[in-house]
């Protein structure tokens, strides 16, 4: 056994000085779990003139990577830096050369996670990624672990904490969208270019992730449906709450016989399902297996210490594995070929909010062509609008395909302007 433990740590933005803070203040307990001391020895940094406060000695910092990656002494890299391409090269170099790797990085997991998955398996090392979904929430162990004894039929989930806090502003406090983003961007919630996160390609790429564990498959960013929140129209939350529904930005997968299905998008989720209650800029994924039912994790989904937590339950699985001598002796191969639903095998209830002439005949006009699409409706309710000669109908389904769902949009096409319309989970109909 190892009596101390050397990490490398590429990055100390905002987690990686969260990383070095919990190795610090947590050192006894961290070195009582493992019966060794782990230690970081060299932190890659962009300026080293920057002043830093940190109990880690100066010398530690370096400007250059490879001081890091051909390091022999250095049994863990760790990169918290972000971005893609030099990170996921930096993560192959490490692989490539024995050294057991921890990343929180979801952009290089989701585009490029089961290429290095195989390289690590190849070179016998550890590649850990918890944090790179949901930040403090140990969904990745959960999946891998936890549940590994029960096969999982569908996840659906918050893994965005930014469109939460979004949602949750416009929803609670009647704020705008633009009014909305420019809070999350003030806290520090959204990026100066938010794009990611509200078109949806952040809750995508963890959306990969996570599929691709539920499913033991390799499920590809392309085959993710993404609709971004940029559709939802003024008046559809007030509306939605009418009906007993709350707008979420949702990631869902489910998985059957038939193949695989993935999204994210604002759904209108039934106020009694638990998601509908997580607000701001928490997180949490809810999952359905054969054997456990239902269960559902919540927590904080990024934040220095949330995330840096993640991180260091990886670099401590990394640990014991080094002081049992079984590191890379998981095989990550995935069990099943992958296979996408086709639309007519996606199935949900859906909402529509449209926009007609305040004619006669118009509703009997509009509710054929859902019955023409064999979509049963389930609600129909004419909502009143102040423009002159128009009426609003709101419409609602029970279950249909989502090939019928795209056929009435297709043939409301001229006769009615289509507001919105929208997915509904978290209650079950006819």
């Amino acid at each position: 056994m190892k009596n101390g433990i050397s990490i490398g740590l590429l990055g100390f933005g905002t987690v990686g000085k969260g990383v070095a803070e919990i190795l610090h203040q947590h050192e006894q307990d961290l070195r009582h779990k493992l019966g060794a001391e782990a230690t970081i020895k060299r932190v890659l940094i962009k300026d080293k003139h920057k002043e830093r406060i940190t109990t880690l000695d100066p010398s530690v910092f370096t400007t250059d990577i490879n001081e890091i990656l051909t390091d022999p002494s250095l049994d863990i890299v760790v990169e918290v830096m972000g971005g893609i391409e030099e990170a996921r090269a930096a993560i192959e170099k490490a692989l490539k050369a024995g050294k057991q790797v921890v990343t929180a990085n979801k952009d290089v997991m989701a585009e490029f996670g089961h290429g290095l998955m195989e390289l690590a398996d190849e070179q016998k090392c550890d590649l850990f990624y918890e944090a790179s979904v949901a930040g403090g929430i140990p969904i990745i162990r959960t999946l891998q672990d936890g549940l590994a004894s029960d096969r999982i039929t569908s996840l659906m989930g918050i893994v965005n904490g930014t469109t939460n806090f979004i949602l949750t502003k416009m929803k609670k406090e009647n704020m705008t969208y633009e009014a909305a983003l420019a809070e999350a961007t003030r806290l520090g919630y959204a990026e100066a270019d938010p794009s990611a996160d509200v078109d949806g390609l952040d809750a995508a790429r963890k959306m990969v992730i996570l599929s691709s564990l539920a499913y033991s498959t390799v499920v590809d960013l392309g085959d993710v449906r993404v609709r971004g929140m940029k559709e939802i129209r003024d008046g559809d939350l007030e509306l939605a709450a009418q009906f007993g529904y709350t707008m979420k930005m949702l990631g869902s997968s489910k998985s059957d016989d038939s193949g695989i299905e993935v999204a994210v998008e604002p759904v209108l989720l039934a106020d009694s399902h638990p998601l509908a209650s997580v607000n701001n800029e928490f997180n949490a994924v809810y999952i359905h297996g054969d054997a456990v039912g239902e269960t559902m994790l919540y927590g904080p989904g990024a934040g220095s210490l949330p995330t840096a937590t993640s991180v260091v339950s990886d670099i401590m699985a990394a640990c014991r594995n080094l002081q049992l001598g079984v590191n890379g002796k998981r095989d990550h191969a995935a069990q099943h070929e992958r296979v996408l639903k086709p639309d007519a095998d996606c199935h949900a209830n859906y909402f529509y909010r449209v926009l007609v002439k305040d004619e006669v005949g118009v509703l009997t006009r509009v509710t054929a062509v859902f019955s023409n699409q064999g979509a049963s409706l389930r609600s129909v309710l004419q909502h009143p609008v102040e423009t002159g000669g128009n009426a609003e109908l709101i419409l609602l389904t029970h279950r249909i395909s989502r090939q019928q769902h795209l056929d009435v949009l297709r043939n409301l096409d001229g006769m009615a302007d289509v507001i919105s319309h929208y997915r509904m989970e978290g209650e079950e109909s006819a």
